[in-house]
C-alpha cells in the first residue's frame, strides 16, 4: 500500500496539482462564506455541505476527467487467438497517442470475463474478470504515433465463451 501511494505521489503532474490547490481554495472559500452566514443558520449548513461535498468530489472526479482530456489515447484489439498446442490466449492490440502531449510510458492491461448470456449476469462479470494481465510501454509515444503491444495469457484453459477487456493509463 505504502509503495502505491509513493508511485501515485510520484507520477503527479503540474495540472493535478493545480486541481488539488484549486480544491483546497475553493472548500476554505465556502467554509469562511458559512463563517459570514451563521446568522442564517439554513445558508450556513449548506455552504459547509457544499464544501464538504467540493472536498469530496472535486479531486476524484476532475482527476479522473482531467487525465481523460489531457492524456486521450484509443485502443483497439486487432487479434486475439487460443493456441492450440500450448494453453495460451494471445492478444494483439493498437494504443494510438491522440492526446496534445507525447507519453513517457503506458501501463496497459487486459481482462478476461466468462459470458452467461444474460446482459444482467454479464455485467456483473465485468467486474471480477477471472484472469488480468498487464504490460508496460516505455520510451516516448509521440503525438498520432500508433504502437502496438502483444500480451500472452499462459495457462489459459476456457472453452465456454468469454469476452476480452483493455485499458490503458498513459502519463
Amino acid at each position: 500500500m505504502k509503495a502505491e501511494i509513493i508511485a501515485f505521489i510520484d507520477a503527479l503532474i503540474l495540472y493535478d496539482y493545480l486541481l488539488f490547490g484549486a480544491t483546497a481554495a475553493l472548500f476554505i472559500l465556502f467554509l469562511l462564506l458559512a463563517i459570514l452566514l451563521r446568522h442564517r443558520i439554513g445558508a450556513a449548513l449548506s455552504m459547509v455541505l457544499f464544501a464538504f461535498l467540493i472536498l469530496i468530489l472535486a479531486p476524484t472526479l476532475g482527476y479522473r476527467y482531467m487525465h481523460q482530456w489531457l492524456f486521450h489515447k484509443e485502443l483497439a484489439l486487432t487479434h486475439h487467438r487460443a493456441l492450440e498446442f500450448t494453453d495460451a490466449l494471445m492478444i494483439k492490440g493498437t494504443l494510438t497517442n491522440t492526446s496534445r502531449f507525447p507519453f513517457t510510458s503506458c501501463h496497459v492491461h487486459a481482462g478476461t470475463y466468462k459470458l452467461s448470456g444474460y446482459p444482467i449476469i454479464d455485467s456483473l462479470f465485468k467486474l471480477n474478470p477471472f484472469r488480468k494481465k498487464s504490460i508496460v510501454l516505455s520510451g516516448p509515444i509521440e503525438q498520432n504515433a500508433t504502437v502496438g503491444f502483444t500480451l500472452f495469457f499462459e495457462a489459459f484453459h476456457y472453452e465456454k465463451d468469454y469476452n476480452i477487456t483493455l485499458g490503458a493509463d498513459c502519463r
